[in-house]
């Protein structure tokens, strides 16, 4: 039998997220070598992704107390009985899916909504860790969110909220690509440093600055487009500083996950009709089989080529995961954040 370590879901958090209660780190056992039955496989996991979906997941059901945590993941085939995943493969664990342990015994019918072959990293040479950012969720998030609610037109201007994180950066880079003003918001100095250095226009820290008078002095001409990713008050602010006919792709809204008193109340939202504002909630999934072909090929010639950069906070060792998720929350990690388990 080989050892190993998972990371399982406890219990439903109790209000703010506990790491170490609410996901805690548990030994597990497998036989690599035992006989696999028909259509089963074996993954050494690679790398995992942590993002702030996960802390939803934890409350609305989709994941289950007492089961293998999931999420987005890259493996590796050590042994299969498969014909669609071949040892050596490399695997993409989808969206709550992929197991959090260091090695998986996988079924057939698990297999067929959980994992997908990804081979690309072998050609493109790019990290596995872009897998699961930048090529992965977060990446289609970005390419998908942007272009098809964002609906982004040359010279217009668009305000990015958690800017240096998992799909802010990349939604900055591919608007000042296409052409855009591109502004955004983050919580560090060093943040806003990082957003300078990949070609923002502009960029606030929204802990220490005035948001309404920052986003007066950059965004002049009103914002023509607002990819939130925290919600609450700087949902409200873009809102007043919106253009007629703005556009809202909602991607997430970190900052009321772990609210205790019911979530932060808009007070302007009459605004939304006077100026004709889109808010649109979306999903990648929405996206996934229209785009996600040309997205591979796009971010990974962006990546190699230099055009767009990528930063992450790694973590080695699948026993930093829960804490990572809370790292996430806190706003502490540096871009993407990923666990390294092992080596490929």
């Amino acid at each position: 039998m080989t050892h190993g370590l998972a990371i399982i879901f406890k219990q439903v958090p109790k209000g703010v997220y506990v790491p170490g209660q609410d996901l805690v780190v548990e030994q597990s056992t497998i036989d690599l070598h035992a006989p696999l039955k028909e259509g089963e496989f074996i993954l050494k996991n690679l790398v995992l992704s942590v993002d702030p979906y996960m802390r939803i997941f934890l409350e609305n059901g989709v994941l289950k107390p007492g089961n293998v945590m999931g999420g987005n993941s890259m493996s590796v085939v050590l042994r299969s009985n498969n014909p669609d995943f071949q040892k050596d493969d490399l695997v993409y664990g989808k969206i709550a899916r992929g197991r959090f342990e260091k090695y998986s015994l996988v079924s057939a019918e698990y297999a067929k909504a959980s994992y997908k072959v990804r081979n690309q990293p072998k050609q493109t040479g790019l990290p596995l860790s872009n897998y699961c950012g930048a090529l992965g969720m977060a990446g289609m998030t970005a390419y998908g969110g942007l272009l098809k609610v964002g609906k982004p037109v040359a010279g217009e201007t668009i305000f990015i909220s958690a800017a240096s994180g998992a799909v802010g950066q990349l939604v900055g880079q591919m608007a000042k690509n296409l052409g855009l003003h591109v502004v955004g918001s983050a919580g560090s100095d060093a943040k806003i440093n990082y957003l300078k250095e990949i070609g923002f226009d502009g960029a606030f820290n929204y802990k220490t600055d005035d948001i309404d008078a920052k986003l007066t002095e950059l965004c002049p001409n009103g914002i023509d487009i607002y990819f939130d990713n925290v919600g609450g008050v700087m949902l409200e602010k873009a809102i007043d500083h919106a253009s007629h006919y703005a556009r809202f792709p909602i991607c997430g809204a970190i900052s009321q996950y772990d609210d205790l008193k019911g979530g932060y109340p808009i007070k302007n939202f009459h605004k939304v009709m006077s100026k004709a504002i889109t808010i649109q909630g979306f999903h990648f999934t929405q996206y996934t089989e229209e785009l996600e072909e040309e997205f591979l090929e796009n971010v990974a010639k962006w990546l190699n080529d230099g055009s767009i950069k990528y930063a992450e906070s790694i973590s080695e060792g699948i026993e930093t995961m829960p804490q990572a998720l809370l790292d996430v929350m806190e706003g502490k990690n540096f871009g993407k954040q990923i666990v390294k388990v092992a080596d490929l």
